[in-house]
């Protein structure tokens, strides 16, 4: 395992489980001073401890995405604690509301945008500065496969995916002279807890059919990815939507 992000600090979100968790893990791995947040601080903080034991620098906090004033406090926070900022995950999500758009509550339409769509906004406003002001760096934002194509079923989460897409293009552009690269990632169908304590044998096997390479993918096959983008490694790519997605997208 390289060590390419010694003396860099990365921020991640939704880091208390599943793609964050994995992401964090691996960043810690390759050196980096890993700053965990999650809407459960308990989850974070156990993430930020299995960090440390295998060797890494991790710190736990606890954040609402969906709060701006939160993810500003999550930002001034991860700068106090390691003293600088290199790279930002923006991966924390929900699932949100289902079914057709006028059985869809209104107020639960509100709450998947703020914490899927509203909440990337806010930590690119606050992360890009303190990136440019450690001479650069990389922004991930977590799409996903909806956020390239539609599901009826899904109409919020589909819409704040794909919105996702052009925040990113247009942070790409925006911070391209500043040095700092924006990219999203767009996993299909991954075997988190997320799946597996809310889906039954029969639903996760019709999920597998989804995917052509015939499973569903692992947090990890993500986090490289993810580790990938953020590192010095992608220099040149920015603006750039990355599928992860075992061919799902490509049918």
């Amino acid at each position: 395992m390289t060590q390419e992000f010694t003396g860099k600090t990365v921020l991640v979100t939704g880091g208390g489980s599943g793609i964050g968790e994995a992401v964090a893990l691996q960043l810690g791995r390759e050196g980096a001073n890993v700053a965990v947040a999650d809407i459960d601080l308990a989850a974070a903080e156990a993430v930020a401890k299995k960090v440390v034991d295998a060797g890494g620098s991790a710190q736990a906090t606890a954040v609402d995405v969906g709060d701006p004033e939160a993810v500003k406090a999550m930002v001034d926070w991860t700068v106090k604690t390691f003293g600088h900022l290199h790279g930002a995950f923006n991966n924390a999500g929900i699932g949100g509301p289902t079914g057709l758009p006028e059985d869809i509550d209104i107020a639960e339409y509100h709450k998947l945008m703020d914490v899927n769509l509203h909440s990337v906004f806010y930590g690119i406003k606050y992360q890009a500065p303190e990136i440019v002001k450690s001479g650069g760096g990389s922004i991930v934002n977590t799409s996903s496969i909806l956020g390239l194509v539609g599901e009826g079923g899904f109409l919020p989460y589909v819409t704040a995916k794909h919105a996702l897409v052009g925040m990113t293009k247009a942070s790409a552009l925006a911070y391209a002279a500043q040095g700092v690269r924006v990219n999203s990632v767009h996993p299909g169908y991954i075997n988190t807890p997320l799946l597996a304590n809310n889906l039954d044998a029969e639903t996760m096997a019709g999920l597998v059919t989804l995917h052509p390479v015939g499973r569903l993918g692992e947090s990890e096959e993500v986090a490289e990815v993810v580790c990938l983008l953020l590192s010095d490694k992608s220099s040149f790519v920015t603006g750039s939507q990355y599928v992860v997605d075992g061919g799902y997208v490509t049918k």
